[in-house]
């Protein structure tokens, strides 16, 4: 989510990604705006109500922050990205329940031999809205733009993997001649990498490699002050166009007449209408005013379970909710207190009797599924009092006496907090505070290295345990709490690089094990969605990585 790898922050949850970390593709994460708009929802403040009737043909979907950008290049918050991919497509476009990406603006593509050359073929009847054919050349140009230094694009680290790009970005390179990527023909793009990397597909699916219609930004401009991306300016090449964006009160997007899957694409009509919080989203849901919701109000949440689950989801997601500590601050150097710490949570305590939102209670740092890993044993999340004040009192502190009081650092109140004071107090013996901080201040604490803990979140960027293992590597920006391990980076870098899928899964089942004995970070939950959806609205998806899709999606009265 500048420096800052806060996806999201917050209970329930609304929230995804802004930069992935590892060595290869290190860059800054979601910043201030990303962790202060995914917990917004949850304060007080005034709704902003859909100024028109809609139609039978409208659907009518929550958009709970005003996106700062539709600038794909620019935008950085899943706010922004969820009109973004209605109205830009990349080369492979997420898979709905996982695994391999499905074929998007490319029909095909494969990679040779050594995993450093990817092939992708465009199709032939792939367009933008104005009419004029994609091309493998407009891909060339929209990396070129991403890349440049001037542009400050948050995202540009999602294609560091690519050769000479990182170089290209800091000036190193000037010419972008020697960046791997190339369009030989109209339809063929090329892209060339530092190293293997059979994630690529997945990679090519983030907003970061949506591509951008060069005619549109040479006549509105090429740089952030642009308003190309304006209604009445955008072009775009995905299912929608954007017919009109009223400030905090709605988006409306239009079925894009050239889009090249248009038989898919049944709604005529998409508004996403602002809204300031859960409970006067709810009001509009049940008044008829809305479709699909971004969230239930915690306090409603357990008549929709028994009342009317029919119009409840709950999308499990790749989100890990953990505790950052700082591995350079007093005690927490200690891998003996940071393990006490980890063993006297009840974790299965925090979702069932605090969260109560589907969560699930979780003993490893990286989401299990993602890109199809799966643990060989995955840790037990019951507490071990007994085992923890053995190994606090081993370190120095029997009974929790001389241990210094740590503090929370946060931006706001949680009852999870609250919950770990009490549990760490009950079986360790020791106290803790929760520090507010201004949300700038905060991040900036955490940037700085001037705190104790903080609850985080981990969402990937894309379906591959690349990202998430990124985090904690020791040059990476999202490792808040300062940890290094030589024998981690080498597992996830080579597993990274590495092409045989059955080594690549032993190299990160390795590395989890590092996570684990070294305990950098304390694993809590995974984070789940819990929103509504009008029985109206046929065949709505969603995924485990905050994606939503508009194709194949109906309306029936």
């Amino acid at each position: 989510m500048s420096g800052w790898n806060l996806k999201s922050v917050g209970l329930p949850l609304v929230g995804r990604p802004l930069i992935h970390g590892p060595a290869a593709s290190a860059g800054p994460r979601l910043g201030l705006l990303c962790f202060l708009c995914f917990l917004w929802p949850f304060f007080p403040a005034c709704s902003k109500r859909e100024p028109a009737a809609s139609t039978a043909q409208v659907l009518r979907i929550s958009q709970r922050n005003e996106p700062v950008t539709l600038d794909p290049q620019l935008a950085t918050l899943p706010d922004e990205y969820f009109p973004a991919r209605a109205l830009f497509e990349g080369l492979t476009t997420p898979a709905p329940d996982g695994g391999t990406p499905r074929p998007g603006i490319a029909e095909r593509w494969e990679s040779s031999a050594d995993g450093l050359t990817w092939t992708f073929h465009l199709r032939a009847d792939a367009k933008w809205s104005n009419g004029d054919p994609v091309t493998a050349p407009d891909f060339v140009y929209s990396f070129r733009r991403i890349l440049t230094p001037s542009l400050g694009a948050a995202k540009a680290p999602l294609l560091f993997v690519v050769r000479n790009a990182r170089a290209y970005l800091r000036g190193e390179v000037t010419d972008f001649a020697a960046v791997g990527v190339a369009a030989p023909a109209d339809r063929t793009l090329v892209v060339t990498l530092e190293h293997p990397a059979a994630w690529l597909p997945a990679l090519a699916a983030t907003g970061a490699w949506l591509p951008v219609h060069r005619p549109t930004l040479v006549q509105h401009g090429e740089g952030r002050a642009s308003r190309w991306s304006e209604a009445g300016n955008l072009v775009g090449n995905g299912p929608y166009t954007l017919a009109a964006w009223n400030r905090a009160q709605q988006i409306e997007l239009h079925k894009n007449p050239h889009y090249w899957n248009r038989a898919a694409v049944h709604i005529p009509v998409i508004r996403l209408v602002m809204f300031d919080n859960n409970d006067a989203e709810e009001r509009a849901f049940r008044a008829g005013q809305l479709d699909v919701t971004m969230t239930v109000p915690p306090a409603r949440l357990d008549h929709y379970l028994k009342n009317e689950s029919t119009l409840l989801r709950r999308q499990p997601l790749h989100e890990t909710r953990y505790l950052a500590l700082n591995t350079r601050h007093g005690p927490l150097a200690d891998v003996r207190v940071r393990q006490a710490l980890a063993l006297a949570l009840d974790r299965t305590a925090l979702v069932t009797n605090v969260l109560k939102g589907g969560q699930q209670p979780t003993g490893e740092l990286i989401p299990a599924g993602l890109g199809g890993l799966a643990p060989d044993a995955p840790l037990p999340v019951t507490p071990d009092p007994v085992e923890a004040r053995r190994l606090l009192a081993e370190a120095g502190f029997p009974d929790g006496r001389g241990f210094p009081r740590l503090e929370f650092s946060t931006w706001t109140n949680t009852p999870v907090l609250e919950a770990i004071q009490q549990m760490w107090q009950q079986n360790l013996g020791i106290t803790t505070a929760i520090t507010l901080r201004e949300g700038r201040a905060h991040l900036g604490a955490l940037a700085a290295g001037d705190f104790d803990l903080a609850l985080m979140p981990l969402i990937p960027d894309y379906d591959d345990p690349f990202d998430a293992f990124g985090e904690f590597l020791s040059d990476s920006p999202s490792n808040y709490g300062r940890w290094t391990h030589a024998g981690y980076d080498r597992e996830v870098i080579a597993a990274g690089r590495t092409l045989d899928a059955t080594t690549r899964a032993a190299r990160y089942r390795a590395a989890e094990l590092i996570l684990q004995e070294e305990m950098p970070a304390i694993p809590l939950y995974l984070s789940s969605q819990n929103y509504l959806v009008s029985p109206r609205v046929q065949g709505w998806r969603s995924d485990r990585l905050w994606t939503r899709y508009y194709t194949d999606v109906s309306l029936q009265d």
